[in-house]
């Protein structure tokens, strides 16, 4: 089965070369053949190798229409599709716009943006209004980063593409406070992964074009028109130390929620810090959508 992962920001490819081998051979893991993917893990444009976009509208949607094309180029007319963060708004318009091509959405992350269709006469349970008042507190407190680079991103851009200690840090601050490390970086991340991830952003000089997706999200943010539903059947792997996480009935007025697991340990960066516990789940998941082999 062909499946795209999808990084988000600020992270890269390289958060997900841990997981590649749990999915592709899984007989060499200990765990069934029959579960294997053919894995492809792109940049986002402006991100690590890929070109920059030069000209607007590079959001999540546009992305999800050249994953499309890409996938279709490598051979694959229908792949699943998994995510988090910034890849988890490109899988949910992958559902939203292509979902003939869709076998199945795994999700870490519910997008940031995402708003399912309210009806006015609708009442929300008491977790929904709970989660939107910590999601309001949250980015109070946290979302300063999210704002510049959304709406005057390329202030921080030439700062931060001068200095190293400083794009360092900018990105550093997130893997810390984003993962279940508890304050100690080093629990969760070799410093040759986090080197690894800075210097893709550094040498590329990338840091700019990677904030067009938080600059075109605030102009295109995933508000479900009313009919507008993810219907490809969907995972939704919860992991205790992500920044915000919405309720299942918030996210099932939007998305066709077929699995919704509860996972012991880890954070925003499920796929370079606990890549077996997010490797089984999307096995298990996908599992359910595999056509049977006639044998």
């Amino acid at each position: 089965m062909p499946l795209v992962l999808t990084h988000g920001w600020p992270g890269s490819f390289a958060e997900m070369l841990e997981i590649i081998p749990l999915l592709t051979d899984p007989a060499a893991h200990g765990f069934d053949a029959a579960d294997s993917f053919d894995v492809v893990v792109p940049s986002l444009p402006g991100f690590g190798f890929s070109d920059r976009p030069t000209n607007g509208g590079m959001n999540a949607q546009r992305v999800a229409d050249t994953w499309v094309e890409l996938m279709q180029a490598l051979g694959y007319d229908r792949f699943g599709a998994q995510g988090g963060d910034l890849g988890a708004g490109v899988s949910t318009a992958l559902g939203l716009r292509h979902s003939e091509r869709i076998i199945g959405i795994h999700l870490n992350f519910i997008p940031g943006s995402y708003r399912p269709h309210i009806a006015a006469d609708t009442a929300l349970t008491p977790a929904e209004q709970q989660f939107a008042v910590e999601s309001a507190q949250w980015y109070d407190r946290n979302g300063a980063y999210a704002h510049l680079q959304g709406t005057r991103p390329q202030t921080p851009a030439f700062a931060l593409n001068d200095s190293p200690a400083g794009l360092a840090a900018w990105i550093l601050e997130k893997f810390r406070e984003w993962s279940d490390c508890g304050g100690d970086l080093y629990r969760s991340f070799s410093r040759d992964e986090l080197l690894t991830n800075v210097t893709l952003y550094w040498m590329a000089e990338t840091i700019s074009s990677s904030f067009r997706m938080y600059y075109e999200g605030k102009r295109a943010p995933l508000h479900f028109a009313q009919g507008e539903f993810v219907h490809p059947p969907c995972a939704i792997a919860c992991f205790p130390k992500e920044i915000t996480f919405a309720p299942r009935k918030w996210v099932e007025r939007g998305y066709n929620v077929q699995r919704w697991t509860k996972m012991p340990r880890g954070g925003h960066f499920a796929a370079a810090e606990e890549p077996e516990l997010l490797a089984a789940d999307i096995r298990v998941f996908f599992r359910t959508l595999r056509t049977p082999q006639v044998r």
